[in-house]
């Protein structure tokens, strides 16, 4: 059969539902973190994220043997992977759903602006203003003065800077690495270290406690999955301010099963720090705006590990 023709509508599809799914993944990771250390939810997640993922690559006969043609790269960027998932990880477990976004958020901001020194990116004015407008809003966020930084604040600012740096990487290595490397690669990566640091606060797991932490690999796994799908339909420039919904999301989540309510500084804040990333998406999706566009040309902004740099539309 031929493939499908692309669509819009049915990326915009795609990408609710992953998104959708995401923040449901979100969710577990902080109703389990009352439970269990970090590092131990990463190692059971990415275990059962790793059995399906493992299956797939293996019954795809397309691809080739899993040797990195840049493995410095590729464990720079298992390696950040790492502390951007442990960093999102603990702040989920700590603060409040919606304030975690919109410090994540910020990971857009943060490529552009990396973009330059690593990528020779050239960025005129309007997308610094956008990114120093957005660094307001993580300001307003974070109330400096008014209300104490906790660690959870400053794991969730460490979880987007790693976010950023790991799409610079994928952009330095192009095309050049498969999916099934970086996915491979850093899953392996995640279980090992989370292996090692595990047993220091581990704690029995129950039935349906190991049930959720198979969730969270489940879901991650169909969300990325969705993501995928949105981007094979839909272009980047459309999909891409698709992650923002998230926040809905959180906003329903944390109401209804752990009673947050996000205050009026976080709401604007938020609000701040998305309109900033939009524009910038936006800017470069523009033609002659960019060369590189290292925002767009990052397939996944998501901390936990995601598709290759570029996902090729089918014609």
């Amino acid at each position: 059969m031929p493939p499908k023709s692309p669509s819009p509508a049915r990326g915009l599809g795609f990408a609710f539902i992953g998104f959708a799914l995401f923040a449901m993944h979100d969710a577990l990771i902080k109703y389990l973190g009352a439970s269990y250390s970090v590092f131990q939810i990463i190692f059971f997640a990415m275990l059962f994220a790793f059995i399906p993922m493992a299956t797939i690559m293996l019954v795809d006969k397309a691809q080739a043997n899993f040797r990195p043609r840049h493995p410095y790269l590729v464990v720079a960027r298992a390696t950040l992977g790492i502390i951007s998932m442990s960093g999102a990880f603990y702040a989920f477990t700590t603060l409040p759903l919606t304030e975690v976004y919109g410090l994540l958020f910020s990971t857009p901001l943060l490529i552009t602006a990396f973009s330059v020194p690593l990528l020779g990116e050239v960025v005129r004015a309007q997308r610094w203003g956008a990114v120093l407008v957005g660094l307001v809003g993580v300001l307003i966020v974070l109330r400096p003065g008014l209300t104490e930084i906790s660690l959870g604040h400053i794991a969730a600012l460490v979880a987007a800077c790693a976010s950023a740096l790991t799409s610079i990487v994928l952009r330095k290595i192009g095309g050049e690495e498969r999916s099934a490397v970086l996915i491979l690669y850093t899953m392996l990566a995640s279980m090992l270290v989370t292996g090692v640091l595990m047993p220091q606060d581990y704690q029995p797991v129950d039935l349906p406690h190991l049930a959720l932490l198979a969730g969270i690999g489940f879901l991650s796994v169909v969300a990325q999955f969705c993501s995928i799908s949105a981007y094979r339909h839909a272009p980047a420039a459309v999909i891409a301010p698709m992650q923002y919904s998230q926040i809905i999301w959180a906003a329903i989540f944390g109401a209804i099963f752990f009673m947050e309510q996000p205050d009026i500084f976080v709401a604007i804040g938020s609000m701040i720090v998305i309109a900033s990333g939009g524009f910038v998406v936006w800017r470069e999706s523009r033609v002659n705006v960019s060369k590189r566009t290292p925002v767009l040309g990052s397939s996944s902004n998501r901390f936990d590990t995601g598709p290759s740099p570029e996902v090729k539309r089918r014609d």
